[in-house]
């Protein structure tokens, strides 16, 4: 029963546009005033809806997991993210995402993870010798490249080629259209030649749905394809090519933006690039990257974990509200737009005292800020939707670091800026330019 009718705090803006220039103009700082301001709920109206705003662990908890039967994905999402993304797992709901989670998960996870440990080092490894060739480079791009191969190869089951460059660049072209203000389908305007270059991805993803259905590999759409449900029903081709859209994006964007804050932070802190490395040295005496050696990386995991709490790929999620709901006695209404910040949420001082400061420390067995208040640590999400290829995204940048600190030296040249862009995804501003050379 609901208690009364008050609406949160804040402010709609402009008629029709709301207050949407300003989120897009700077996300964080957008959500960071309002927040002090008002608390952790807040109302606004951008992409062209009504939209409350929940910040902290007790509201995210509250999206994500103990009230998730109020939200819905498909409703959330703006719509060039429907238009771009297709009816992939991230814009299902209910039933219809339970099977199709249940079906890709064996895919990302255990014995499949096992497999695909060679295949990430063999691509690592041919990037690394380039990267030597190379000296200097931007390093934002290079692990697009990267991660995109590793994605194509374990994920699609196709081979680096030139033909991955071009996909690789198509998936930007997508990406930079997700955010549009308004989104009109010409050919001039970002949305236009994101709609493009989705259409080119879809053509392709086409061939290799049917390649692998006459001939499976050991990658994830082969598994999706043989995937059965309860009713022994499988998935159609249309499907399968909107799931396989999701994988190589899911699967490159963030962990390219993991990466690269990574290295950054790593230059910039010279004891943390020691105690890492040492970390990697103590092992690579005891034999080659393993499987086992993998769970033995306590410190590069707590640096992992401040790369994500302080450059979260991402910023937030979008949900729609489906059903009204109270939240620290204020009134939602259905038919709103939900938004919960992961950046604001990973910045507050009660939890991670000088937020602001990159400290893995944080996250010692001594410390474990994370672990005070559950849903604290959100970059790949949280509850029974966390991010489902989790798991393939740690191995990967751990595999990638592991070789990185054992082998190499970078030095960020001077003149760029590493100021953070967070839209589409987190990077700093100039992509990150090194000088990159064996120890």
């Amino acid at each position: 029963m609901l208690k009364n009718n008050q609406i949160p705090p804040g402010n709609f803006g402009l008629p029709v546009l709301g207050e949407t220039l300003a989120f897009i103009a700077d996300p964080y700082s957008f959500v960071k005033q309002r927040y002090q301001q008002h608390g952790s709920i807040f109302k606004t109206h951008i992409a062209g809806r009504p939209t409350v705003v929940m910040v902290g662990p007790k509201a995210v908890e509250f999206v994500l997991s103990s009230q998730m039967e109020h939200f819905s994905w498909r409703e959330g999402w703006p719509d060039p993210f429907k238009v771009l993304l297709g009816e992939s797992l991230f814009l299902q709901d209910g039933e219809e995402h339970r099977k199709n989670r249940r079906l890709i998960m064996p895919a990302l996870h255990g014995p499949a993870l096992a497999n695909y440990l060679t295949t990430m080092e063999e691509i690592t490894h041919s990037y690394l010798k380039k990267w030597e060739e190379k000296q200097e480079f931007t390093w934002f791009s290079e692990f697009k490249q990267l991660t995109f191969d590793i994605a194509s190869q374990l994920l699609l089951g196709t081979s680096p080629s030139p033909q991955s460059v071009r996909l690789s660049q198509l998936f930007t072209t997508l990406t930079n259209g997700l955010f549009t203000i308004n989104p009109l389908p010409l050919p001039f305007t970002k949305f236009g030649q994101a709609i493009a270059a989705r259409n080119q991805i879809l053509e392709h993803l086409t061939q290799v749905v049917r390649e692998r259905q006459q001939n499976p590999t050991k990658d994830a759409l082969s598994l999706l394809i043989q995937a059965r449900d309860e009713a022994g029903n499988s998935m159609g081709e249309k499907e399968l090519i909107a799931q396989a859209v999701l994988l190589l994006f899911a699967g490159h964007e963030t962990t390219t933006s993991m990466l690269t804050w990574l290295c950054v932070e790593l230059a910039l802190n010279p004891e943390v690039m020691q105690r890492t490395r040492e970390e990697q040295q103590q092992l690579a005496s005891q034999g080659a990257l393993s499987l086992e050696q993998l769970g033995q990386m306590p410190y590069l995991e707590q640096v992992l974990w401040e790369i994500e709490r302080l450059h979260s790929p991402v910023g937030g999620g979008f949900r729609g509200v489906i059903k009204n709901f109270e939240f620290d006695g204020f009134h939602v209404p259905a038919g709103w737009q939900l938004l919960y910040s992961i950046f604001v949420t990973h910045s507050l001082e009660e939890i991670y005292p000088q937020p602001d400061q990159f400290n893995p420390d944080r996250f010692s067995p001594q410390r474990q800020e994370h672990k005070q208040y559950p849903f604290s640590l959100i970059g790949f999400g949280g509850g029974p939707r966390v991010c489902i290829g989790i798991a393939f995204a740690k191995m990967e940048m751990k595999i990638i670091a592991a070789h990185l600190l054992r082998r190499y030296d970078w030095e960020i040249l001077p003149n760029q800026s590493l100021e953070t862009v967070r839209l589409p995804t987190n990077r700093p501003k100039d992509g990150l330019r090194v000088r990159f050379q064996p120890r």
